[in-house]
């Protein structure tokens, strides 16, 4: 099994994820419909948390699968690139780099920043886990979908998407081997010109790909509503919306 077997058998184990809640947290139903508002616009600082737990699950589930060559272990890097990486294999090694998307957030579009000199060889793929609590602002955090890509694809679409000089730059990163580990340089960086006043162009997604994610997850019904709907539920803090979430009367939300 070479590495390009190894990351077609663990893109269709990461896919299998989809649907599965996290055991980790959970939040407790508001017990007032100010409460649920108030909740609604700070549950997203959990991301920090469930991506990290959700770069952990990964790494358990994937080694939960006895497919892989004998002698080899996913194991979890942190900080290090990429998230999770398949040791005891011969270089160039497998990996995933993991990104979390939680969708009520003002952004879906993942932050990767990563230099197109470390994916030369297409062995990383980009998983994106795009997550929820299981009753939209309160419960433990379930996954809603997940999208995979090469992770050289995924950051050539990006700069050439954002690289429009001289209104903006994208700057691959200095050559910093000789230094200590914490001060390399891995990402890229972007730079917008600021002597002009002219509006720059409005980001689009990287991959026409990643934008059908995207609409899917937000196209996702979710208890009784699209996932996009609950985004605007939310934003305009519609009582009637929220309410379902805090009324002890009402009927307990679909799984």
């Amino acid at each position: 099994m070479d590495y390009r077997e190894v990351l077609d058998i663990a893109t269709t184990i990461v896919l299998q994820l989809k649907g599965h809640t996290l055991d980790i947290l959970t939040v407790r139903k508001p017990r007032n419909l100010q409460e649920a508002i108030d909740l609604s616009k700070v549950v997203s600082k959990l991301s920090p948390i469930v991506g990290n737990t959700i770069e952990n699950a990964i790494t358990e589930y994937l080694n939960s699968k006895k497919v892989w060559p004998e002698g080899c272990v996913w194991i979890r890097q942190d900080p290090d690139f990429p998230d999770a990486l398949l040791s005891g294999m011969p270089r160039p090694q497998p990996g995933l780099e993991v990104k979390a998307l939680f969708p009520l957030s003002t952004e879906i579009t993942a932050r990767f920043r990563d230099s197109q000199t470390l994916l030369q060889e297409y062995n990383t793929k980009v998983v994106v886990v795009c997550w929820l609590p299981e009753f939209v602002i309160a419960g433990q955090p379930k996954i809603i979908d997940v999208f995979v890509c090469d992770a050289i694809d995924f950051a050539k679409a990006r700069d050439t998407h954002y690289h429009h000089p001289p209104e903006y730059i994208v700057m691959e990163p200095e050559d910093t081997s000789l230094r200590t580990r914490n001060l390399q340089q891995k990402n890229c960086n972007g730079f917008g010109f600021q002597g002009s006043t002219e509006h720059l162009r409005e980001a689009k997604a990287l991959l026409p790909s990643l934008e059908e994610f995207k609409q899917r997850a937000l196209n996702t019904v979710y208890i009784d509503r699209k996932i996009q709907n609950w985004i605007n539920v939310i934003r305009i803090s519609d009582t009637s919306g929220l309410t379902k979430l805090v009324d002890p009367t009402s009927p307990p939300p679909l799984h």
